[in-house]
């Protein structure tokens, strides 16, 4: 496994197995391409560290997963053919944009544990915290308190962003992605049955999205499995893969 630079030195890769790659890999957030270096050494991939992560420097901008998917087509030049796009997690929300966008430079389409729909509608936030936050805008309550109540409040991926990256955590929790998924002709979905971050009934409805609209999904559920699918079970998603490449 060595470490590519790509997109004139804007994106770093984990080049992982066989020359030439046929395999574009996109990790969760907080994760890196390295996730992928057991499930996908008998193939040809390329395992982005998406830009924040890993090798690859942050965006300098607030973007979505939109524009993630966007800076990547540069990397679909390193490839013979549309490869095929296996995404997990937040690199999942990516990889379905890429596929739905752009159709013709992509192949079959692979994702597990991505929030891609949301089942239930988001919380609002008490009005306390309403109240503080309108303060700290009108300079009432000051940046260091109301730090800490966001801390509090906050998952840990958000405890741990900082600057722009913690703006776009904020951009991509809110995002939907159901007319992307109406676009596709097909999307595999594999998910750890014990994903409490992002449970099996995102995926059934994703499935149901695409099914819906006239494409073909599926989902395989994996029993035993949290929500670190490539890490917890790199066995289960080489297969898939190879699936996907039949």
């Amino acid at each position: 496994m060595a470490l590519r630079s790509l997109a004139g030195g804007r994106l770093f890769a984990e080049a992982i197995g066989l020359v030439p790659p046929t395999v574009l890999a996109l990790h969760g957030w907080g994760r890196r391409g390295s996730d992928f270096s057991s499930s996908l050494v008998s193939f040809g991939a390329l395992a982005i560290d998406l830009p924040g992560f890993g090798a690859t420097p942050p965006p300098d901008r607030v973007v979505g997963a939109r524009e993630y998917a966007e800076n990547l087509l540069p990397v679909l030049e390193e490839f013979d053919r549309p490869p095929a796009v296996v995404g997990h997690s937040f690199g999942g929300r990516v990889a379905v944009c890429l596929a739905a966008n752009h159709p013709e430079l992509v192949g079959p389409v692979l994702v597990t544990g991505a929030p891609l729909v949301r089942t239930q509608p988001p919380r609002r936030p008490p009005l306390g915290y309403r109240l503080a936050r309108k303060l700290n805008d009108l300079g009432v309550v000051p940046d260091g308190p109301m730090e800490k109540m966001k801390r509090r409040r906050g998952s840990a991926d958000y405890r741990a962003a900082t600057g722009v990256m913690r703006d776009i955590l904020v951009k991509v929790v809110n995002e939907e992605y159901r007319e992307e998924l109406a676009a596709l002709p097909a999307l595999s979905l594999l998910w750890g049955a014990n994903d409490t971050e992002v449970p099996v009934a995102v995926a059934e409805e994703a499935a149901e999205i695409v099914n819906g609209s006239g494409g073909v999904a599926s989902v395989e559920i994996v029993a035993g499995v949290g929500h670190l699918l490539p890490t917890q079970a790199p066995d289960s998603l080489r297969l898939a893969v190879e699936q996907l490449n039949r």
